[in-house]
C-alpha cells in the first residue's frame, strides 16, 4: 500500500474546492484512502497550518473544526497524536481561542500537567490548570 504525508495545501484544496483541477485530484486521493488503497498521514503541524489558512477564507471556527474532524475520521487518514488533534479541534470549534491555545489545552488535559502561561484565554477550559509565573 502506498503511503503519503498530507500537506496543508491538499487539505485546503479539498475543503474549499477553489481550484477545480486540484480539488478533483485531491477528492480522488481521499476516495482511494476511503477504500484503503492508500494511507494518508497527517501531521499535527499541518492541521494547525490548515486551520489558519481556512480561517483566512472567512470560514467560522465551527465549520473549520468540523471539516477537519470529518477528514481525520476518514478511514484512510492517520493523524499523528489523533486524540490530541481531535480534542484541540473540538475545543477550537467550541471556544473563542486561537488553535494553538486549544492545542495546548488538549495536551494539558491529556497529560494532566498545568500550562505555564500569562494567557487568560486558557482559563476558558475548566478541565485544565493554568500556572501564571510570578517574580
Amino acid at each position: 500500500m502506498k503511503e503519503y504525508w498530507l500537506d496543508a495545501n491538499v487539505l485546503v484544496r479539498f475543503l474549499t474546492r477553489d481550484n477545480a483541477r486540484q480539488s478533483g485530484a485531491v477528492e480522488a486521493l481521499f476516495e482511494q484512502a476511503g477504500r484503503r488503497e492508500v494511507l494518508l498521514h497527517l501531521d499535527s503541524m499541518i492541521v494547525a497550518e490548515s486551520v489558519y489558512v481556512l480561517m483566512r477564507y472567512n470560514r467560522n471556527r465551527g465549520e473549520v473544526a468540523g471539516a477537519l474532524l470529518a477528514l481525520i475520521q476518514n478511514g484512510g487518514v492517520q493523524a499523528e497524536e489523533e486524540d490530541v488533534v481531535m480534542d484541540a479541534l473540538r475545543r477550537f470549534g467550541a471556544t473563542n481561542v486561537d488553535f494553538a491555545d486549544a492545542w495546548l489545552a488538549a495536551r494539558s488535559a491529556r497529560d494532566g500537567r498545568p500550562v505555564a502561561s500569562f494567557d487568560r484565554d486558557l482559563d476558558k477550559f475548566k478541565d485544565i490548570r493554568r500556572f501564571e509565573p510570578a517574580g
